[in-house]
């Protein structure tokens, strides 16, 4: 049984597994999925006195959604610390060879240690990049009315063609960022 859990699940498991999350949310509670909402809720919950009209409100009706986030948050911990779940994915040949003509060489974990050390991401330079980063990735999942897995999974499920529209430009978006902006970014060569 632990080998089950131990070893990832092929996509025809585990993706029908997360869409059924979306009819059960709907006919259970009527919820939506989603979890770019929750860090609104949790600061509604935790700094009561904001000034801010976006965070008066009664958060208490949005409870399950950062109980969802603290299940993800506390899943991933046991994932890492007991299945291990931070052992590097298995990649193709193809993509072994991008990295290597990137110059990344060390690709025996999640990330590769030579664009994702400690040291090297608390230069200045990496810490602005983070931080904008950030802030877009905020604003533009506030600004497109929610995030990937909200208009991925639920929004295509109810056939939303905003959420169509969204989930193209996340991936064309993701496609053309990773190969023309981070490469020189990062100070990797092509």
């Amino acid at each position: 049984m632990l080998a089950l859990i131990r070893e990832p699940w092929p996509w025809y498991v585990g993706g029908p597994l997360l869409g059924l999350v979306v009819p059960l949310l709907l006919f259970v509670g009527n919820k939506h999925f989603g979890v770019s909402s929750s860090f609104r809720h949790i600061c509604a919950a935790a700094i009561p006195r904001l000034k801010a009209e976006y965070f008066r409100y009664e958060w208490k009706n949005s409870l399950w959604s950062i109980v969802l986030v603290a299940g993800v948050i506390a899943g991933a911990a046991i994932a890492v610390l007991f299945l291990d779940g931070d052992s590097p994915p298995q990649i193709s040949a193809a993509a072994r060879r991008m990295f290597l003509s990137w110059g990344l060489t060390d690709i025996t974990r999640l990330q590769p240690t030579q664009v994702f050390a400690l040291n090297s991401m608390f230069r200045p330079e990496n810490l602005i990049l983070l931080a904008g980063g950030g802030f877009l990735v905020g604003f533009g999942t506030r600004y497109a009315n929610g995030c990937t897995s909200g208009h991925a999974i639920m929004g295509l499920s109810l056939l939303n063609v905003g959420s169509l529209v969204a989930t193209v430009s996340f991936f064309a978006g993701g496609a053309l960022v990773s190969n023309l902006l981070v490469p020189p970014i990062l100070g990797i060569g092509r």
